[in-house]
């Protein structure tokens, strides 16, 4: 075992080093948004599997992340990638590197308990900067992996920031207080005329609201159309049909939303 540990950490520092990369600045387009470049790393199993056409494969974990030139605003971003990746437990794994090498080091566990009998593992990881303005940030992190089952996993989440204060953005703080029954009624006009639907049908047997009622989520970023839900797979419809986006046009929000925040004026 430790042979193995040894031997993990050796792969994990080699593989960063070979496979890190720095990507050009952003760009800004507004005026005393923060400036940022894309790095990454990958992290390769030592075992190897067969592949199609014989060749062969491995197990890989890849993330591609942000760096901004506020060290705290990295630091909350990577933490919070961690947590959203849902691999390791957060209280232990503090870096991409430990979270890349953790992933890695469960499938050449099991696959030496099989004796490489399953199909390679997989891990993408990815965040990216959507919405970069002088009070507000918004990130969307996206995670795609496969661990062995059916088929792979995969969730998006959007992540509302202000650069100022590096406090998140939360739904109730944008629109009137008392006003997110409204808000409620609205988008499932909406989901409805999306999913042809009538006013009156049941969403009992296609979909997986709680008491077969829609509801929102806090899964939303803000666009300049307007405020845009997104439902990932599993949460609302069975796998098949994939995540569900939902658009709330700022000509909607004019009833329910705060005066001088994000939902008005628009960006």
């Amino acid at each position: 075992m430790k042979k193995l540990g040894i031997l993990l950490i050796s792969l994990s520092v080699i593989a960063c080093q070979n496979e890190k990369k720095t990507g050009v600045q952003a760009d800004s387009t507004a005026s005393n948004s923060l400036t940022f470049k894309y790095d990454s790393l990958q992290v390769l199993s030592k075992h190897t599997q067969p592949g199609e056409k014989g060749n062969t494969d491995t197990a890989y974990a890849k993330i591609v992340y942000p760096v901004f030139s506020d060290q705290k605003l990295n630091q909350l971003v990577e933490q919070k990638a961690i947590v959203a990746a849902g691999q390791v437990d957060a209280n232990k794994q503090k870096t991409y590197k430990e979270l890349a090498g953790s992933f890695i080091a469960g499938f050449d566990s099991i696959s030496e308990e099989t004796g490489g009998a399953q199909a390679a593992w997989f891990l993408d990881d990815q965040t990216k900067v959507l919405v970069n303005q002088p009070d507000y940030l918004c990130l969307e992190h996206s995670n795609v992996s496969y661990a062995g089952g059916a088929h792979p996993n995969s969730a998006m989440v959007y992540w509302n920031i202000d650069p100022k204060t590096l406090k998140e953005i939360t739904l109730e703080s944008l629109i009137k207080e008392g006003s997110l029954p409204e808000l409620n009624t609205i988008a499932e006009k909406i989901f409805r005329k999306n999913e042809k639907l009538s006013p009156t049908a049941s969403l009992k047997d296609t979909y997986f609201f709680e008491k077969d009622t829609f509801a929102l989520n806090r899964n939303f970023t803000i666009t300049k159309e307007g405020l845009k839900f997104l439902y990932n797979p599993y949460e609302i419809k069975a796998y098949a049909y994939g995540s569900t986006e939902l658009l709330i046009p700022f000509s909607e929000l004019k009833t329910v939303a705060k005066p001088n925040t994000l939902l008005s004026p628009t960006l």
